[in-house]
């Protein structure tokens, strides 16, 4: 393979294994891995006809390859990518615009704002997963799904409700994060409460007022029994 020009560990890799003989003897035996691009160029200088059947069988997967059809095709399906793409991005930064537009004041007050809330620390708020939680503001028409991305619909986009930024990973790949404002916060507070659901930390307070109303009066009833916490005194 050295005389053809072709380099260890880079065209090919050799490997070494433990075979037994039919004499029950114990020998290394070496072995190669190599490339596509190895194998198709050694077939091409093979004279016989097993090099003669793998050259037909690259120049038969070179023809399928580079036909119409297939140019075709890897073409629309580069163009749906990109399109969608394009259109997540599109979605992005219409949102992106319309929650900056309402003041650059206000603009400024939210890039320094370091109590930006992700969804995840709301819905723990909630007693509720993520997930959960996304699903319920979609029911509620607060926002909806573009790709892997929670947006927001448009008549809560210029509200001040989120805040939306890009992070770019590499030249090809950039995640989007949304985090809720304060405001945004009290705004999905009062939204969920409209629909009797309310913070954990309010449920246990309305827990805890109601065993006070009902254990903490203090007074007999008219049948003479005494509630619990009732003080009864005896007339000597």
């Amino acid at each position: 393979m050295v005389e053809y020009g072709f380099v260890e560990n880079v065209d090919y890799i050799e490997v070494t294994q433990k075979r037994v003989t039919s004499h029950g003897r114990e020998h290394d035996m070496v072995d190669h891995h190599i490339k596509i691009e190895m194998a198709k160029e050694i077939s091409m200088i093979q004279r016989n006809d097993k090099g003669k059947q793998a050259r037909q069988y690259f120049l038969d997967l070179e023809r399928k390859w580079n036909s119409p059809e297939m140019v075709i095709k890897r073409a629309h399906e580069y163009l749906e990518q990109k399109v969608a793409a394009l259109t997540t991005d599109k979605f992005v930064l219409t949102q992106q615009v319309n929650e900056l537009q309402p003041k650059a004041s206000y603009y400024d007050m939210v890039l320094q704002n370091k109590s930006l809330l992700s969804v995840s620390k709301i819905a723990k708020d909630y007693g509720m997963s993520a997930i959960a939680f996304n699903q319920k503001l979609h029911e509620l028409k607060v926002q909806y799904k573009q790709g892997d991305i929670w947006l927001l619909y448009a008549k809560y986009q210029d509200k001040g409700y989120t805040q939306t930024t890009t992070h770019v990973i590499d030249a090809e790949k950039s995640k989007v994060n949304t985090k809720w404002t304060q405001k945004g916060r009290l705004f999905i507070y009062d939204l969920l409460k409209k629909e009797g659901i309310l913070p954990v930390i309010e449920r246990e307070s309305d827990r805890s007022r109601k065993s006070n109303r009902r254990y903490g009066s203090g007074s007999s009833s008219r049948s003479g029994k005494t509630h619990p916490g009732t003080i009864v005194y005896s007339r000597r």
